[in-house]
């Protein structure tokens, strides 16, 4: 499902066949939690992952609403607006995935938040080039008018320091909610032990482990 919401938008000429593949897909899930899918491949996958596992709705209709949102040819007006982006899709699906492997901790779900945040960040910048080549410049817009640059310059890969400056200023965005996630992971494990700095669970591997790789393989960068 994920990829079939993720292709709609870069596979469609008319908003309105990309409005009509999101509703497939919003009464898909409603059908799905009525216990009577569509004989469709995926939502038949989808509704016995949601039997087995006791997937929340909420996050379907999370993504569903955010990529349908995003449709709209549009920049990002702030890099708020992309974070929001990022929460409600990449976010979501990490919250769905903690949900599969049984994990109900706040903690995780508070790095599952960042992490998606930071691949929402990343994902974006990874697309500029090849939206460029269509002519189209997603980036957060007060970040670009801050540096003095215009969606133009990126069209035409213009690579001046000020561009590279707004390419700095989104990755470093992105590199602070990673930071987030490694630092108060240690902070909350050295709160659980009255900040003994030598107690000897300080030194475990971290818990979330599994959920970093699944981020690393997801962006194949082993």
């Amino acid at each position: 499902m994920w990829n079939w919401l993720r292709q709609i938008k870069d596979s469609i000429t008319q908003k309105t066949t990309g409005l009509m593949r999101m509703q497939f897909w919003r009464k898909a899930v409603e059908d799905i939690y009525c216990n009577n899918p569509p004989h469709q491949p995926v939502a038949v996958a989808l509704w016995r992952a949601v039997k087995r596992h006791n997937l929340s709705k909420m996050w379907f209709t999370k993504i569903i609403d955010e990529r349908e949102k995003n449709l709209d040819d549009r920049a990002y007006r702030n890099i708020q607006e992309l974070e929001a982006y990022a929460e409600n899709t990449q976010s979501a699906l990490l919250y769905l995935i903690l949900e599969m492997l049984g994990v109900k901790d706040i903690h995780a779900d508070h790095a599952a938040s960042h992490i998606g945040k930071a691949q929402g960040i990343v994902t974006c910048l990874r697309a500029t080039p090849y939206h460029c080549t269509r002519r189209k410049v997603f980036l957060p817009m007060d970040i670009c008018m801050l540096h003095g640059v215009s969606q133009e310059d990126f069209i035409r890969c213009k690579q001046e320091k000020n561009v590279r400056d707004v390419i700095y200023d989104i990755a470093s965005q992105a590199h602070i909610h990673l930071e987030h996630v490694a630092l108060d992971d240690y902070l909350y494990n050295i709160r659980k032990v009255d900040f003994n700095i030598f107690h000897p669970s300080l030194q475990k591997r971290n818990t979330l482990l599994p959920l970093y790789l699944y981020i690393r393989t997801w962006k194949k960068t082993y």
